[in-house]
């Protein structure tokens, strides 16, 4: 277990990077005994720096769910991380790499989940899932990294709150109980050109496993789910580097599209 006092520096620092607009060496390099509940502790320490300025946590993320995602970034569990309101921005907007505070961007598309219920772990089931999710969305997750040129392992991905920047959710909404999810296929496009795809099965077998996952894994944290909260389920194809004057476009087959713009 690393010091409480190197827990909350390296924080603040991740903090800093952010509101730098700026990437650090990785954690793991210069703390090679860094454990994955110290990189959880640093995670909360980075977060209660953004509620100091107002922001307010909306939901959570799962990371790294996908083979392909974590061959990728040769991280091989999943993560979590935190969404707060800020984070958030339209469906088919323009977004500023500057304004959000993004360093080196790669878009993820994925299927959310918008909680109508209460849901709090250990002990909950993909059906459970099922039952307490008001409606799913398509949405894309810009994934960011304040570590230099992604040189991750799953504590630096941790520690950074899951790698999140922003995120986007489709327009529509579907009930989860008429959609085989884990057969729903993703298209995705960038600047017109296909960027890749994949089904909902890639997300650890069937995206509600995957929120399962996380509901259990935050329960034995004491960290409920609470009713309206956004649950991204995890990438169902390789991530997307994107950067000014790109366009990206997605569809889930049965559940909707979404679409970005990117600018400085």
């Amino acid at each position: 277990m690393l010091d409480p006092q190197l827990i909350e520096a390296l924080g603040d620092e991740l903090f800093n990077a952010l509101q730098g607009r700026r990437s650090l060496p990785p954690l793991t390099h210069r703390h090679p005994d860094i454990q994955l509940e110290d990189a959880y502790r640093i995670s909360l320490r980075f977060l209660q720096r953004r509620e100091q300025l107002g922001e307010r946590v909306i939901g959570k993320k799962i990371g790294v769910t996908s083979e392909a995602v974590q061959q990728m970034l040769n991280v091989h569990q999943p993560d979590f991380g935190f969404l707060t309101d800020r984070m958030q921005v339209p469906d088919a907007s323009d977004v500023s790499l500057r304004a959000y505070r993004l360093v080196q961007p790669r878009a993820e598309g994925e299927i959310a989940f918008i909680l109508g219920e209460d849901l709090n772990g250990p002990g909950v089931t993909a059906s459970d899932v099922a039952a307490a999710t008001a409606s799913v969305a398509c949405c894309f997750e810009i994934v960011d990294s304040r570590i230099d040129d992604w040189k991750i392992r799953i504590q630096d991905t941790v520690a950074d709150n899951a790698s999140c920047g922003v995120f986007a959710l489709g327009e529509t909404r579907i009930d989860p109980q008429q959609l085989d999810l884990a057969a729903c296929e993703l298209q995705m496009f960038k600047n017109g050109q296909p960027a890749g795809r994949g089904l909902g099965a890639a997300v650890q077998g069937h995206p509600c496993e995957a929120v399962a996952w996380l509901a259990n894994t935050l329960g034995r944290l004491g960290i409920p789910f609470r009713k309206g909260e956004v649950i991204l389920s995890g990438a169902l194809a390789p991530l997307v580097p994107v950067g000014p004057g790109d366009r990206i476009h997605m569809t889930i087959s049965g559940i909707g599209a979404a679409s970005l713009r990117f600018v400085d």
